[in-house]
């Protein structure tokens, strides 16, 4: 069996970044990778303005029991006097720190009486003053080619004057379920028939993650309905996701199909639990990966294996996430072949090391376990593990976004 590691770097590798940009406006930049690194054009804040509804004063005046004269009364977005001595000038949230100035006193640390201001509580210097360029000088890189775009980067782009930005044209991804046992929800079901949950779970997970799901196919087993699924896909998808039909079976014609096509099918048993067999072929220089038929399966091995090789083909900087650790917290002992993928939730305590409580029934075809897990605590292979041991962490929260 191929491990579990080298899978992942296999598939990680096995799309190409993407070459082609376009302009965004920034209100639908959100899940849009960045297409170039970006430097700040101004300073943030663009010039020292004050933290706090309060009172700018001369620190050097300040004495107890002396009253300030009242110069100006300075709103946020106006420009402000410049502060003549023994004066304070009242200011508010936002507003400019006037020439002179050089220390905020906040207002509950005085009494305002007949327009003079009375300091109770000794200040310190260069108290409640936010600098200028103290967040972001200009000429800083702050935001780096490969970004993912979420509101947080929403918001300092903004704060730059960005309007639009240059981003990686959105990947386009194909998802093709199999089986002539399949129906799509909302339909009539006899007894022999089951609901298609892979083709919308699937393009649940793609577009979470910032793609675009443009088709969700269905094909009967016939290497008709195949043919016409897969010209259909390669012509629209940069890349095509399939789900079951890839074994030896009378009926599992995925392989024969994608042959047919020109393409060459790399088939793997990889060395992880649940979602042993996964295959990979490239036709018209597209990937096609073959994931297990069964929901869990699939769900686990696009999260794990899959969502790098969608990342790389965005254009992101961050392809693996970071790994977290926690101790499990079971009665089993585990100690298996292959490396386990427990669906579990996770408490974390002061010190970040989190509790990962395994659900009850950990079977390929438990699918309420899904909306339950946080993540997956993976179990590594030919090693006795059991409670309290701790183990590496795959937050779903950010392996799927």
């Amino acid at each position: 069996m191929l491990d579990f590691d080298v899978a992942q770097s296999r598939l990680a590798a096995a799309g190409k970044p993407p070459s082609i940009s376009e302009s965004c406006p920034l209100r639908q930049a959100r899940g849009r990778v960045l297409a170039q690194t970006l430097f700040a054009t101004l300073d943030l804040p663009p010039a020292d303005n004050s933290a706090m509804d309060g009172y700018a004063i001369r620190y050097a005046d300040y004495a107890p029991g002396k009253r300030f004269p009242i110069q100006q009364r300075c709103f946020a977005g106006e420009r402000p006097e410049a502060l003549q001595p023994g004066n304070a000038i009242r200011l508010f949230t936002g507003s400019v720190i006037p020439q002179g100035a050089d220390t905020v006193v906040m207002q509950e640390d005085g009494v305002e009486t007949d327009n003079e201001f009375e300091i109770k509580v000794a200040p310190i210097k260069g108290a409640h003053v936010r600098y200028q360029g103290e967040d972001v000088r200009t000429g800083d890189q702050f935001l780096p080619k490969g970004t993912l775009i979420r509101a947080a980067e929403i918001a300092l782009l903004a704060s730059q004057g960005y309007a639009e930005v240059t981003v990686y044209s959105r990947l386009k991804v194909g998802i093709l379920t199999t089986g002539d046992e399949l129906i799509l929800p909302g339909q009539p079901r006899t007894t022999e028939q089951i609901y298609n949950s892979n083709g919308p779970m699937l393009a649940g997970m793609v577009e979470n993650m910032g793609a675009e799901a443009v088709h969700v196919l269905h094909a009967m087993d016939t290497h008709e309905s195949l043919q016409a699924a897969f010209a259909t896909l390669l012509a629209d998808c940069d890349l095509v996701l399939t789900v079951g039909g890839v074994s030896v079976g009378e009926k599992d014609l995925v392989k024969p199909t994608i042959e047919a096509l020109g393409g060459t099918m790399d088939l793997w048993r990889v060395r992880m639990k649940p979602g042993k067999p996964v295959a990979l072929a490239h036709v018209q220089d597209k990937p096609i990966v073959c994931l297990p038929g069964n929901p869990v399966s699939a769900f686990a091995v696009f999260a794990v294996l899959v969502s790098p090789l969608i990342r790389n083909m965005q254009g992101r900087a961050q392809v693996l996430p970071a790994l977290q650790y926690g101790k499990l917290a079971t009665k089993k002992t585990f100690n298996d072949k292959r490396e386990e993928f427990l669906r579990v939730q996770a408490e974390f305590n002061a010190q970040g090391l989190g509790g990962l409580s395994p659900y009850p029934l950990q079977g390929s075809g438990i699918i309420s376990s899904l909306p339950w897990a946080g993540g997956f605590a993976r179990i590594p292979a030919d090693t006795m593990v059991q409670d309290g041991d701790v183990v590496p962490y795959y937050d779903l929260l950010h392996w799927l976004s």
